[in-house]
C-alpha cells in the first residue's frame, strides 16, 4: 500500500541547541534508512515551515505507524495520513 503522509514538526522553542542538533542528525540518519529500505519513497519539504509531505510504501497502516514512530522527532509530530489507491486510469 502507499500512503501520503503530511508531517508538521513542533519542536519546543526552548529545546537546547545541542539537543536539537542531535535530534535533527538522528532524524536524517533514520530517514535515509527508510529510503534505502524502499519504505520512504519520496519526500518534499513545505517551504516556510518545519513540515514535509512524503510518500510511504508499506504493508498496511500498522507498519506505517511503526515506521513513523521510529523517527526520532516523532514525539513532536502532527501527522495526517491518506491511504492511496490506484486510479482507474492507471489500473489494468
Amino acid at each position: 500500500m502507499e500512503f501520503l503522509v503530511t508531517i508538521h514538526v513542533n519542536i519546543p522553542p526552548d529545546m537546547p541547541d545541542g539537543q536539537r542538533r542531535e535530534l535533527v542528525e538522528a532524524e536524517a540518519v533514520r530517514g535515509r534508512e527508510l529510503i534505502e529500505q524502499g519504505r520512504l519513497v519520496r519526500i518534499w519539504r513545505l517551504p516556510g515551515r518545519l513540515a514535509n509531505i512524503s510518500l510511504y510504501r508499506c504493508r498496511d497502516a500498522t507498519e506505517l505507524h511503526d515506521l513513523i514512530t521510529s523517527l526520532p522527532m516523532h514525539p513532536w509530530f502532527e501527522v495526517a495520513v491518506e491511504a492511496l489507491a490506484i486510479h482507474p486510469l492507471e489500473g489494468p
